[in-house]
């Protein structure tokens, strides 16, 4: 399989045009024309993940984080980023990701947090000036009104979550009905999901006092980074098995959280 076929498939779920300005999604380390044979499919490229593709016989790894933000100005190997890129070049292993794209396309990462809460009915959040069906986060309802702690412990148990972090409960006994979404670093969708007129909003990467924009009105939980949107791997497995039934896919065991919880 060639890595332009690949990409088309990913592309066509999720267009690169879609991508945020400081983004670098689509094929970070190979040529659009190589042959590939198996994809490793993870959150972010690390030497463990990469030892995984080797172990694995893995060509091309599929992540949604891109290893490569900024310029890198030279390879010597002293980051992490730079050992990684150095070492697919040599092994002739290919980097492709897909960001922000999966995050701001219909059915893509807020989507999939919300179908596996439960939420019916989701609409975009923030939609795109050009095209109001697309964009970041999104905000559905429960099928019943749902206890607001009990709904927190539900979302701590789905995703994992080593913490929860949230904001005071506007009453004890708070009953939760509508919920928006982002996946990842959300703080700046706050006041949509304001506007929304969300009675929780689930993100991550928050600060001190984005805790305290909830006007009262609105609980704000921090269900981290890592674990909001680990159902990437999913999203792409989903993708990739539809379009190529033929082509072998792995689910990366090595994707994990650089994010440790002392209890």
């Amino acid at each position: 399989m060639k890595i332009r076929d690949i990409a088309a498939a990913i592309e066509e779920f999720a267009p690169l045009a879609l991508q945020a300005d400081y983004d670098n999604s689509g094929l970070v380390v190979g040529r659009l024309d190589d042959e590939v044979h198996k994809a490793l499919l993870a959150v972010d490229v690390t030497e463990e993940v990469l030892d995984e593709a080797e172990r694995e016989g893995c060509d091309i790894i599929i992540t949604h984080h891109p290893i490569i933000f900024s310029p890198l100005k030279r390879f010597n190997s002293a980051t992490y980023v730079e050992r990684c890129v150095e070492r697919a070049i040599r092994k002739g292993i290919a980097l492709y990701a897909c960001h922000t794209n999966l995050d701001s396309t219909v059915n893509g990462m807020s989507w999939q947090v919300g179908s596996m809460i439960g939420l019916d009915s989701m609409t975009v959040l923030e939609p795109r000036r050009d095209n109001p069906a697309v964009g970041y986060g999104v905000v559905g309802v429960l099928p019943r009104p749902e206890n607001a702690m009990a709904l927190l412990s539900r979302v701590k148990s789905i995703f994992d979550v080593g913490a929860v972090r949230y904001s005071d409960l506007p009453s004890e006994d708070m009953m939760v009905r509508r919920v928006a979404i982002c996946t990842g670093a959300g703080r700046s969708l706050i006041t949509e999901a304001l506007a929304a007129e969300a009675d929780l909003y689930i993100t991550a990467d928050l600060r001190y006092n984005d805790f305290m924009m909830g006007e009262n009105r609105m609980i704000i939980a921090d269900i981290g980074h890592f674990e909001s949107e680990f159902c990437a791997i999913r999203i792409l497995d989903d993708v990739l098995s539809k379009k190529m039934c033929n082509f072998a896919v792995r689910k990366s065991v090595c994707s994990r959280n650089p994010i440790h919880y002392l209890f």
